[in-house]
C-alpha cells in the first residue's frame, strides 16, 4: 500500500476540486512524468471532459452564491471522484487493496467537500465578491501545488494535505455560528416574503404567489 500518501493528497484534493486532480494526474501520466498514473486517467476523451469541467467549476466557484449551489451538485461527485481515483491509482484488479484505497480516496474527499463547502457558504454571508475570487484562486493553486509535489514527494505531500484537512476542520468548527446565523437570516428573509406576499394577496384579493 505504498501508494496511498498518493491516494490521500488526491483524496483531498478531489474534495476541493476533483476536476483538476483528474486533469493533473492524466496530464502527469501522459507526458511521461510519472507512471503511477493508470492509462485510463491518461486518455484524451477523459484529459477533455476534465479540462471542459474544470473550466466550468473554475468561473461558477468565483461567484457569490453560485459556488455555494455548484458545491451541493457535487456532494456525491467530488467523494466519487476520490474514491474512483484512488482505487485507480492503486490497481484496478478489484482487491481488497484496491477497495481500501478507494475507501481511503472517497472519505478524504468527502470530508474535505464539506469543508470547503461550509467555509464558503461562510464567506457567501459577506456582501463583496473579492473574498470568493481570493478563495477560490487559493484552493486551485493550493491543489495544483500540492498534487504536482504528491507526484514526486508523497509521504510529505500526504502529510501537508493532513494538516491543512485538520486545520480546515478546525476553520468550519469556528465559522460554523456565522454559518448558522447566515442561514437563519436566509430562512427569515424567505418567510418575511411569504407573509408580505398573503398580505398583498389578502389587500387585492389575488392569490399570493
Amino acid at each position: 500500500m505504498s501508494v496511498l500518501p498518493l491516494v490521500f493528497t488526491s483524496g483531498w484534493a478531489s474534495g476541493i476540486n476533483a476536476y483538476a486532480v483528474v486533469l493533473l494526474l492524466g496530464i502527469f501520466g501522459a507526458t511521461g512524468l510519472t507512471d503511477e498514473v493508470p492509462a485510463s486517467l491518461q486518455r484524451t476523451d477523459v484529459l477533455i471532459v476534465a479540462g471542459v469541467l474544470f473550466l466550468c467549476e473554475a468561473v461558477a466557484d468565483k461567484i457569490p452564491y453560485v459556488d455555494s449551489v455548484w458545491d451541493a451538485a457535487h456532494t456525491v461527485i467530488r467523494p466519487v471522484s476520490g474514491a474512483v481515483v484512488g482505487a485507480l491509482l492503486a490497481g484496478q484488479s478489484g482487491s481488497l487493496s484496491d477497495i481500501a484505497a478507494g475507501a481511503v480516496g472517497g472519505s478524504t474527499a468527502l470530508v474535505s467537500h464539506f469543508v470547503k463547502a461550509g467555509t464558503r457558504m461562510a464567506i457567501n454571508t459577506s456582501p463583496e465578491p473579492l473574498s470568493n475570487i481570493v478563495v477560490s484562486t487559493a484552493e486551485d493553486l493550493g491543489v495544483a501545488g500540492l498534487v504536482t509535489f504528491a507526484m514526486f514527494n508523497p509521504e510529505a505531500a500526504a502529510i501537508i494535505a493532513a494538516v491543512l484537512l485538520a486545520a480546515g476542520l478546525a476553520l468550519l468548527i469556528f465559522l460554523w455560528t456565522r454559518i448558522r446565523r447566515f442561514l437563519r437570516r436566509r430562512a427569515q428573509r424567505r418567510e418575511e416574503k411569504r407573509l408580505a406576499a398573503e398580505a398583498r394577496a389578502h389587500t387585492t384579493g389575488a392569490p399570493p404567489r
